[in-house]
C-alpha cells in the first residue's frame, strides 16, 4: 500500500510540474513583445507579413545552428542584462524591466539566418519599439552590433515542435513550394524565429520559418 501510495504522489507531483510549466510558459509569452507586422495575405499557416522598420541588436556566429543560436543567444542576453553603457541591469522576468525610468524588455522571436560568410550565421534580438539608435543603450561586447532594419515584406510559415533540422527543413519546403504557386520571388536567405523558452513543451512552441520578399511578386 505505502509503495503504491508513494507511485501516485510522484505522478500527482509529475502532473502538477507539467501544469506549472505551462502556465509559466503561457504567462512569458503573453507578456513578450514582438515586431509589429501587418498581414496582407494568408494560406492555412502560411502569411504574408508587411514589418514595420525595427531596430535589431546582432552578433555573428561560425559553428553548427545550434551551436551558433546557443552561443549568440548568450552574447546578446549579456548585453540586455547590463553588459551595455550606462550599464542598465535588467532582471529575468518578461518583459524584462529596468530600473532608473528605463527598460530593454524581452522580444520575440530570437531570430537566426545564414551570414554571406560560409559557416557563420546570425543571431538577432529585435529590441522594443520605443527605442531609436540614439536612445539605444549601446553595447560593450565589440560582438555585438546594433543596426536598423528597414520594412520588409516576408511570407512566413508557423509550426510547433522542436527547432530540429528536419523540422525546419521540411516547412522550409512547404514555404517554397507557396512562393512558386504564387509567383512570389524570394529576396533573401531564409529566416529562422523561435518564440518560447527552452523548457516550453514541443506541441506548444512557436516556430516560424521566413523569407523576404519582393514587393513587386
Amino acid at each position: 500500500m505505502k509503495i503504491k501510495f508513494k507511485k501516485r504522489y510522484i505522478l500527482y507531483a509529475a502532473i502538477i510540474s507539467s501544469l506549472t510549466l505551462l502556465a509559466l510558459s503561457g504567462t512569458i509569452m503573453s507578456q513578450v513583445n514582438e515586431p509589429q507586422f501587418n498581414i496582407i495575405q494568408a494560406s492555412g499557416n502560411i502569411e504574408i507579413r508587411e514589418y514595420k522598420p525595427v531596430i535589431v541588436a546582432q552578433v555573428v556566429m561560425g559553428g553548427e545552428r545550434k551551436e551558433a543560436i546557443s552561443a549568440g543567444f548568450r552574447v546578446l542576453a549579456d548585453y540586455i542584462f547590463g553588459n551595455n553603457s550606462p550599464q542598465q541591469k535588467i532582471p529575468m522576468t518578461a518583459p524584462i524591466t529596468q530600473q532608473a525610468g528605463k527598460k530593454i524588455a524581452m522580444t520575440a522571436p530570437v531570430i537566426q539566418q545564414k551570414s554571406p560568410e560560409k559557416g557563420n550565421w546570425k543571431i538577432r534580438f529585435v529590441m522594443p519599439s520605443n527605442y531609436t539608435l540614439d536612445t539605444l543603450p549601446q553595447p560593450n561586447d565589440q560582438r555585438v552590433e546594433v543596426l536598423a532594419v528597414p520594412e520588409k515584406l516576408y511570407a512566413v510559415i508557423r509550426f510547433s515542435g522542436l527547432s530540429s533540422h528536419d523540422n525546419l527543413e521540411s516547412h522550409l519546403e512547404e514555404l517554397r513550394t507557396y512562393l512558386k504557386e504564387q509567383n512570389l520571388r524570394p529576396i533573401d536567405d531564409p529566416v529562422m524565429a523561435f518564440y518560447n523558452p527552452p523548457w516550453t513543451l514541443p506541441f506548444l512552441r512557436r516556430n516560424e520559418v521566413m523569407i523576404e520578399i519582393s514587393p513587386g511578386g
